[in-house]
């Protein structure tokens, strides 16, 4: 199952009715602009995870975060600590604020949502992003980051890994998430 497939369907379509309630924007705007945001998040996923010690990060942040509850109970999206969780997500995936700021004017600009509300979405995109991260790697094969021994990823046990968050981002193998995401967006509109 591809990221927006666990971000966009069935118990988690909750996730889309609060983000909804917290913006002001109808239900379907919200799937808009998540199906515009994931791309580039994804892309600084995967980024992160191809440097030295990116996947030591990720699963760190995964193992030691409860990012699966906002997937659980999408009501915590509305709580402060999801804005600051997704902000802190934000800094390390794209690196800068200004690459959030575009980011969120190109999508307001292809959505026709304003930029204040895409800018309000998008650490709570990233955060929901995290949690359906977690939620994979949980039920992966690997048996969950929490049982993971985090010493032993920079050796033979980093490829199941490696290859289990490219493959959840990367779902027809071609080495780009976007054209995934993209594709799987335009089923939901």
């Amino acid at each position: 199952m591809g990221i927006l497939d666990t971000l966009l369907s069935g118990q988690n379509i909750q996730l889309v009715t609060q983000l909804a309630k917290n913006s002001g924007i109808d239900s379907a705007d919200v799937q808009k602009v998540i199906g515009q945001l994931l791309p580039a998040l994804s892309q600084g996923v995967k980024a992160n995870v191809s440097q030295s010690g990116g996947i030591d990060q990720l699963i760190g942040a995964l193992s030691k975060g409860n990012h699966q509850q906002y997937l659980d109970n999408p009501e915590s999206l509305s709580d402060t600590s999801a804005v600051n969780e997704g902000n802190a997500i934000l800094g390390h995936v794209l690196g800068n604020k200004e690459a959030s700021r575009n980011i969120a004017a190109q999508t307001a600009q292809s959505t026709g949502v304003s930029n204040d509300i895409v800018k309000q979405l998008l650490p709570l995109v990233a955060t929901a992003m995290m949690g359906a991260l977690s939620k994979e790697t949980s039920n992966s094969a690997i048996g969950g980051v929490g049982n993971l021994d985090l010493s032993g990823l920079l050796g033979a046990n980093a490829s199941p890994v490696v290859g289990m968050v490219t493959s959840f981002l990367d779902a027809d193998n071609d080495g780009d998430v976007t054209d995934d995401l993209l594709n799987l967006a335009k089923k939901f509109f």
